[in-house]
């Protein structure tokens, strides 16, 4: 199911939105319950503070105005938890310093005098206050002192037979005519409640929607930008299975990642595609070479087989020879094609083309040389094929002379071969370094090769880190010049 590339980027994005929404919409509950309940602290607290200025200010408990009770249900509860004064139809509270609903009978009376006081004459009362109504003449003075904060709870009350969850405040009231008063105000959380349950009736709804909506345009979103990959891959599977390498992907019309796959695609194709025509190119050559001279060697033996007095044993063994070097010739191109490492051998190129010199039997031209010590490090054996292939085309083709230098030119070493023969035209130059070529078509084979000695040297330059060029020789004829990296000092 989540195999493919779509799947897996439609479910992490889900996945990721998901995530995103649940702790935004927790967020969001938590903030949203914490400012109503704290709205709901403050009106509670307002209520409780309204009733505790009217008992500061001399009113009995029992004859306050107390706010609705199904609004804000209040009690006043003296020090030691009686009941004073409640909010009507009461008929059960939680979460205050009482429980209890129905008040106890007020020990002040109705003009607000102390009936424990015994004194007629408006003498000052136990708590040093003039007693309202019994003489005095100061009706503002304050009979209680009110605390600065208030303590705050969760609780539940049922007024006139309806439940609810308040947020209460007690709000203590000190030196009262009935002592130390704490009013309880409790305002509804009702609202609170309400908005946070339609707010996350809203997230259950919209949550899922949401998500399935993400997901579907994360589906098409991606199977429209993967599309052009399964074009890709449509037609690699039909290249593969007709084996035409001429055939190319589509490349869409964009500057993506996708459009870059595509023309890297195009291009490995194409590098494939011209080894694999070079492979074959290779081995009907290599074939048309092998088959003349095996053919004339099996020729020259059935003809000595029956008359040994026409044996020409000379031509057999020229023949085995030219087999023999053009065996070798290919082994050495199928090593180099696989990647064979040159080595890193420390070889003097002077001493090179000596020992290359000294090998060949006096021809019919003169080998002028000028070799200065210069070393490059690289594969003996191959950089002895590379020397001793250009000494050979020189040989073949020059008139009179060939000269060979040998010098250091900064960090290059390099080999100059020279003949003063017919040259090589300015436009075959890059041609004759492919395999199999040879620019005399009407030489003979056994006299002009197999056309794979400058192949064999370009290749071995260039893997060397070199390069082998051909131009016009001062003598008039070809000039091939190799260029090597110096061997770094040791």
């Amino acid at each position: 199911m989540f195999g493919s590339v779509r799947a897996r980027a439609t479910l992490g994005a889900t996945l990721v939105v998901a995530v995103a929404l649940l702790a935004a919409g927790a967020s969001v509950l938590l903030a949203l319950r914490s400012n109503l309940t704290d709205q709901a602290s403050s009106e509670a607290e307002s209520s409780a503070r309204k009733v505790a200025v009217s008992i500061a200010t001399g009113t009995a408990p029992a004859a306050l105005e107390l706010p609705d009770g199904d609004d804000t249900p209040v009690q006043v509860v003296d020090g030691d938890g009686r009941l004073l004064a409640a909010s009507e139809d009461l008929e059960r509270i939680s979460g205050t310093g009482s429980s209890a609903v129905k008040p106890v009978t007020s020990p002040v009376d109705d003009d607000g005098g102390d009936d424990d006081a015994g004194d007629d004459d408006g003498g000052s009362d136990r708590h040093g206050g003039k007693g309202k109504g019994s003489g005095g003449d100061d009706d503002s003075y304050a009979y209680g002192e009110i605390a600065d904060d208030a303590e705050g709870g969760k609780g539940s009350a049922t007024v006139d037979g309806e439940s609810r969850n308040y947020r209460f405040a007690g709000l203590e009231v000190k030196n009262t005519r009935q002592g130390d008063l704490t009013v309880y105000a409790g305002a509804s959380l009702s609202a609170e409640q309400s908005a946070v349950g339609t707010a996350l009736t809203v997230m259950l709804i919209g949550f899922p929607v949401l998500l399935g909506v993400v997901g579907t345009v994360t589906w098409l979103v991606t199977r429209r930008a993967l599309r052009p990959v399964e074009g890709i891959r449509s037609e690699m599977s039909a290249i593969t299975a007709s084996q035409d390498l001429a055939r190319r992907v589509p490349e869409p019309a964009t500057h993506d990642e996708v459009a870059r796959l595509a023309r890297t695609t195009n291009e490995t194709l194409a590098a494939l595609e011209t080894s694999v025509e070079r492979q074959r190119r290779f081995v009907a050559d290599a074939s048309h070479e092998l088959r003349s001279p095996i053919a004339s060697l099996r020729t020259q033996l059935e003809v000595g087989a029956a008359h040994p007095e026409l044996l020409d044993v000379d031509g057999a063994v020229a023949d085995t020879v030219r087999l023999q070097e053009l065996a070798a010739g290919l082994l050495l191109l199928a090593r180099l094609d696989a990647g064979e490492r040159p080595g890193e051998v420390r070889v003097d190129l002077a001493t090179l083309a000596g020992e290359e010199l000294s090998q060949r039997p006096a021809g019919r031209v003169a080998v002028r040389t000028h070799l200065e010590p210069v070393e490059v490090a690289g594969s003996r054996s191959q950089l002895a094929r590379v020397v001793g292939n250009l000494l050979d085309n020189a040989q073949r083709h020059a008139r009179s002379r060939v000269d060979i230098v040998v010098r250091a030119e900064g960090p290059w070493a390099v080999v100059e071969v020279g003949d003063d023969g017919a040259g090589v035209p300015k436009a075959e130059r890059e041609r004759i370094f492919e395999r199999f070529v040879r620019l005399d078509d009407a030489r003979a084979r056994d006299d002009g090769g197999a056309g794979l000695g400058l192949a064999i040297a370009r290749d071995v330059a260039v893997r060397h880190g070199g390069a082998l060029t051909a131009r016009s020789s001062p003598a008039g004829g070809a000039l091939f010049e190799l260029r090597l990296p110096v061997a770094p000092v040791a």
